[in-house]
C-alpha cells in the first residue's frame, strides 16, 4: 500500500469534490489524506463539511490584500505551512497567478466541466448547449499558467440530451466529475501518473492523450 498522499484542498463554494474525495479515502478507496481545506469566502459550505470531519480550515479574504500577487503569495504560505504532496483546486473560483502556479507545478492539479480543449473558463454548459453539442463531459488536468491549459490526465463524456438546461447538464456532468478526481488522486498516489524530465508518464510510459472513462466508467483509450 502507498504511503498516503498528503492534500490541500481550495474550494470555493459547497465543495463536492471534495465530499467525493473525503468519501474515497473514508472507503478505503484513496491512499491519502486531506491535510487542509482552504477558501477564498469564509461563507464557503465546503468548509462547515471540513470542520466536520476534523480537517484544518482556513479563509483568505481577497479584499484584504492590495492584488492578486499579494493574495496568491498569502494563499502559498498557508498551504505550505501544510508541506502538502499535491494541492487540489475544487471549484476554487480564481484565476491564479504565474508565480503560484511554477511553486507548484506538477503538484497543482484541477478538475474542469468540459471536454478540454473545448470550452475553457466558465458557463461551460450554457456554452455547450448553445454551440449544440452532442457531448459533454469533464476533465482532470494539472494547472498551467494558461486558463484550463494543462495536460489533461482523465476525461469522461456526458450525452447532451434534447430537453437538456445548463442545470440538468450541469448536475450529470458533476455526478462523473465525483468518479474523476478520486481516480487521479489514487493514481498519483500509487505513482502510475508522475512527471519524468517535464514528461507525463502513465504506467511509465508517455501520456499523449487523455485516458477516457467510457460510459460504463472502465478505463479504456481515449
Amino acid at each position: 500500500m502507498p504511503q498516503p498522499l498528503k492534500l490541500v484542498v481550495l474550494i470555493s463554494g459547497r465543495g463536492s469534490n471534495l465530499r467525493a474525495i473525503l468519501d474515497a479515502i473514508r472507503n478505503g478507496e484513496l491512499p491519502a489524506v486531506v491535510e487542509a481545506v482552504v477558501s477564498n469566502r469564509a461563507d464557503a459550505a465546503g468548509l462547515a463539511y471540513a470542520q466536520q470531519e476534523n480537517i484544518d480550515t482556513l479563509a483568505l479574504d481577497a479584499d484584504d490584500y492590495p492584488d492578486r500577487d499579494g493574495y496568491d503569495r498569502a494563499l502559498q504560505g498557508l498551504i505550505d505551512c501544510f508541506e502538502p504532496d499535491l494541492v487540489v483546486l475544487a471549484g476554487f473560483m480564481r484565476i491564479l497567478t504565474p508565480g503560484f502556479v511554477h511553486h507548484y507545478q506538477h503538484r497543482l492539479i484541477n478538475i474542469h466541466p468540459s471536454l478540454l480543449p473545448a470550452f475553457r473558463g466558465l458557463d461551460t454548459h450554457r456554452r455547450a448547449l448553445e454551440a449544440g453539442a452532442r457531448e459533454h463531459g469533464a476533465s482532470v488536468h494539472f494547472v498551467s499558467e494558461e486558463l484550463d491549459s494543462g495536460p489533461v490526465v482523465l476525461q469522461v463524456r456526458v450525452p447532451v440530451l434534447a430537453d437538456d438546461t445548463p442545470a440538468t447538464l450541469a448536475e450529470r456532468v458533476l455526478q462523473q466529475e465525483h468518479r474523476l478526481y478520486p481516480l487521479v488522486i489514487r493514481w498519483l498516489a500509487e505513482g502510475r501518473i508522475r512527471w519524468q524530465d517535464e514528461q507525463l508518464l502513465f504506467d511509465g510510459r508517455p501520456l499523449q492523450q487523455p485516458i477516457e472513462i467510457d460510459r460504463e466508467y472502465q478505463q479504456k483509450p481515449a
